[in-house]
């Protein structure tokens, strides 16, 4: 196989031209900022040169490092002959086949292109260099030589044209030289393929493919060295070897196709091929000068081969088979299969990740780019509202048309959108509206638990009250202490608004339950599984005169497929303009160029003018489309009667559509009376109403569960203020005793009447031995140490409400309460509440949950600037965090 040399240069100082242009343009400082970046070009530079490390894999990466290291120089250094530009740096290469030929450039495409070349020459020795008699040689060696086609492709792409301007250029690094050495590295990479592929004993089909792909890459290089500028370019040796090659591999393609025809027992095209290559084989053997003698030796055991086969062929042709031979040139081509390809060396090469010379960026080159790529996004932007703007007609049109919505219907395959069915889904899992009757049911027990609270309470009070009367009509004067009702009208006042609270819950909890009562029917739907089963569906006609019903609706359906072909195009079509933009780097060109900037521009604007092109054949096409599905959909609708179920939902109102709703049966609620369209508005009217609803219930029940903790509060502070005023009692019947009885009581603070404590002093009275020691604080302020409570009602799974921690005040601090009760607006059933704040202090008895807002509730007027309630909702009946006696 053939390696390719290096190019040879002549010691180059990219150095001091390049601090000097840094040091004139920008600043000394940035100079010495980029001192580094300086050293190691100038290392790159003086490497290549003098190769201190031979080895092809150091001088591999080498290559890429310089390459990488140009591509940076290229956009920041204008290296040229112009005055303004560096253009004291003269690149000198010698040709790597003629090496007496030089081309001497001020252009950095020259320095890049034999820096290309060279990695492509380094990849060849690297392939050359591995024991092809392995399979793991085998299989570095084609991964080396794809890599050197790789390079002289990247080479032809990028760099061939340009370092070939000029009178001063070598034929090495020609688009032509560099694309036959391309075929020339695939041909020894497939030819590698082919030696696996003969030791793994493959059959004679598969290696007569494969090695017919190495001779036919074999013959492009040949071509390409038999025409201008190759043809006297390279060594007699080069083009011998590559002619020799191609024949030799044509040649085993017919010995192995032979082989398959012999086993098939197409003797005459088998001897056909064995003769064709055994032709071509004697032909080449003429012009093996100068060819290696290992290929000579090849060839020799292939003809002895090919002849000893051909005979065995013919001798069974004359005495058996009988067939007439045809002309190989009658033959068909021989298969052939590539098994390798061009590596790309677009991320090998790349030097976007590089940090080399980052901070320079010339203004007048930042100022054009910034122009155009105000240019381009202004191309972009206006192409993406046109696409924009005809999705958004296809829409609106297939809307206004009930598409695909009606077909979809007549199928039977019309479902709900993926958001409304999650939310049916959701209700489903939360037991539906099924479950709201147990809700209720929680909802009435509460409720009764807190009654039977707030009886036992008013029963403590009641009790106490009746004695101290008792005693007081039997002492007469001598019973001295405050009378019941005086101390106890605080807490008395807090029972009776918790009391009033209590019967305004009553009507919202009616309220509630009417509720679901009145919109079961509606919500009903959402109990239906599947989901799909509750939806309407579009019936044939009952009599046909011509039968193409199903003509009407495949060619509907066909030109609305046609419709989303097009929308695809433009979803594909905005991503290839954002995509070219990604690509489009003109920096290089505009740091380079030397001409007007605007010539430069209208030259690359153009590139976008395809994209656009395509984008108003597609918004012209749609609008056809939209014609033709017009057309079409009416023809549809004139079939199947759809006008008959078209229903105009916005001139109903809320109330007249749940009513009209509601006295709908499953089977009248069909696409006969209703229009998919409905269905769905039925569908988010019921899941709005049951959201509602459930809102409503869980209000109440944290209402609730909150005045279960008031009223259990303040049932505690009645039984210790019940227990305060026995002992007190007890002992003034001892005291008004012993005065009858005309005793000494000196032993007492004061004669003649007995003290009491004053509603907010503590009482300081020793207790009778009988009655169990108290905290003289504690009759008043009940709450300071924590005491038993009794256990209260709670529903399962209902937590109870925080924020009861902290003690109310004491019930003997007198406190006026806000006003609880204004009137309703008139005329409005349920307006809007009235925020209020809380008072200074936390006080139990304000009013229960009024946002119902009805009769027996603590309605206001509308608020100036309030919102209106949205359709299918009814103010919720509870007060929110900051409303109601439960919050702090």
């Amino acid at each position: 196989m053939l390696a390719i040399y290096e190019k040879k240069t002549t010691s180059l100082d990219l150095y001091r031209p390049l601090r000097n242009y840094i040091s004139m343009f920008y600043s000394e400082r940035e100079a010495q900022n980029l001192e580094d970046d300086l050293q190691t070009v100038k290392q790159y530079r003086s490497d290549l040169e003098r190769q201190p490390d031979p080895t092809p894999t150091s001088r591999r990466d080498l290559f890429q490092k310089y390459f990488k290291a140009l591509c940076l120089i290229e956009t920041r250094f204008p290296i040229s002959p112009d005055n303004d530009h560096i253009n004291s740096v003269t690149f000198v290469w010698y040709d790597a086949f003629k090496q007496k030929q030089k081309a001497s450039q001020q252009n950095i495409h020259l320095e890049k292109a034999a820096a290309l070349f060279n990695l492509g020459a380094v990849y060849s020795q690297i392939g050359l260099s591995f024991d092809r008699a392995t399979v793991e040689g085998r299989r570095q060696a084609i991964h080396a030589f794809i890599a050197a086609a790789g390079a002289f492709a990247y080479l032809r792409d990028n760099a061939a044209a340009k370092a070939s301007v000029g009178t001063s250029t070598t034929v090495d690094v020609s688009v032509e030289c560099v694309g036959m050495l391309e075929r020339l590295m695939l041909a020894q990479a497939q030819e590698c393929v082919f030696e696996n592929t003969i030791s793994k004993g493959s059959t004679p089909g598969v290696s007569a493919k494969i090695s017919r792909q190495v001779g036919l890459y074999y013959e492009e290089a040949l071509a390409a060295l038999n025409v201008a500028p190759l043809k006297d370019h390279f060594d007699k040796g080069w083009t011998a070897h590559v002619q020799l090659k191609a024949a030799l591999f044509y040649a085993e393609a017919c010995y192995w196709y032979s082989l398959e025809l012999h086993e098939k027992e197409d003797i005459a095209e088998e001897i056909a091929r064995l003769k064709s290559g055994a032709s071509t084989l004697a032909e080449a053997k003429k012009s093996s000068k100068g060819a290696a003698a290992q290929l000579l030796d090849a060839i020799s055991k292939l003809e002895a081969n090919i002849n000893r086969n051909l005979d065995r062929a013919v001798k069974e042709n004359d005495r058996v088979y009988l067939m007439r031979v045809p002309s190989p040139s009658f033959l068909p081509p021989l298969p052939a299969f590539s098994m390798v390809k061009t590596m790309p060396m677009n991320e090998v090469l790349d030097a976007s990740k590089e940090k080399m010379f980052a901070s320079l960026v010339p203004d007048s080159s930042a100022k054009a780019l910034s122009r155009y790529t105000e240019m381009v996004d202004n191309i972009i932007r206006t192409q993406a509202e046109k696409l924009q703007q005809g999705s958004e007609l296809t829409r609106v049109r297939l809307k206004e048309m009930d598409l695909p919505d009606s077909i979809l219907s007549l199928e039977g395959n019309f479902s709900l959108p993926t958001d409304l069915k999650e939310d049916v889904e959701a209700v489903q899992i939360s037991q539906g509206p099924a479950g709201l009757e147990a809700e209720l049911q929680q909802l009435m027990d509460l409720r009764r638990v807190n009654q039977e609270l707030l009886v036992q309470t008013e029963e403590l009070l009641q009790k106490e009250a009746t004695e101290d009367s008792q005693f007081r009509s039997q002492f007469g004067t001598r019973w001295t202490r405050p009378q019941s009702s005086t101390l106890s009208k605080n807490l008395q006042d807090r029972l009776n608004r918790f009391a009033a609270n209590l019967k305004q819950a009553v009507d919202s909890d009616a309220r509630i339950e009417h509720s679901v009562r009145d919109h079961s029917a509606l919500m009903s739907i959402l109990d239906c599984q599947p989901i799909e089963s509750a939806l309407p569906s579009l019936a044939r006609p009952i009599m046909s005169l011509d039968a193409n019903e199903d003509a009407i609706v495949g060619a509907l359906k066909q030109s609305l497929r046609q419709l989303e072909t097009l929308g695809a195009q433009r979803a594909g079509l905005e991503d290839m303009l954002k995509e070219m933009k990604w690509k489009d780097d003109v920096l290089p060109k505009l740091m380079t160029s030397a001409g007007s900037f605007e010539d430069l521009f209208r030259k690359e604007i153009a590139k976008y003018d395809p994209i656009c092109e395509d984008i108003a054949q597609n918004i012209e096409g749609q609008e056809q489309l939209l014609l033709q599905i017009q057309a079409r959909n009416e023809e549809f609708s004139a079939v199947f009667n759809l006008q008959d179920y078209e229903v105009s939902i916005p001139r109903l109102s809320d109330d007249m559509f749940f009513l009209k709703v509601a006295s709908l049966s499953q089977n009248e609620r069909s696409y006969s009376c209703f229009s998919a369209a409905l269905d769905l508005h039925i569908h988010r009217a019921a899941i709005a109403k049951y959201r509602e609803i459930k809102e409503n219930i869980n209000e109440g029940l944290k209402f609730y569960v909150s005045l279960q903790d008031a009223i259990t509060n303040i049932k505690q502070q009645c039984s210790d203020f019940v227990m305060t005023r026995n002992i007190q009692c007890q002992e003034m019947i001892e005291d008004v005793q012993r005065q009858m009885a005309g005793l000494s009581f000196q032993d007492h603070r004061n004669t003649g009447s007995y003290s009491y404590p004053a509603i907010n002093q503590p009482h300081q009275t020793q207790r009778s031995s009988s009655h169990p020691p108290s905290d003289p604080q504690n009759v008043l302020h009940p709450h300071p140490h924590p005491q038993p409570q009794t256990q209260y009602f709670q529903p399962p799974g209902q937590s109870t409400i925080p924020g009861y921690a902290h003690p109310p005040p004491p019930y003997t601090t007198p406190q006026q309460p806000p006003p609880y009760h204004m009137p309703p607006a008139p005329g409005a059933p349920y307006p809007p509440r009235q925020v209020q704040q809380p008072p200074t202090n936390q006080e139990y008895g304000q009013p229960a949950y009024p946002g119902w807002r009805g009769s027996y509730y603590n309605a206001h007027g509308q608020q100036p600037g309030s919102l209106a309630r949205p359709t299918y909702t009814i103010p919720g009946p509870y007060p929110p965090p900051h409303q109601g006696y439960y919050r702090q």
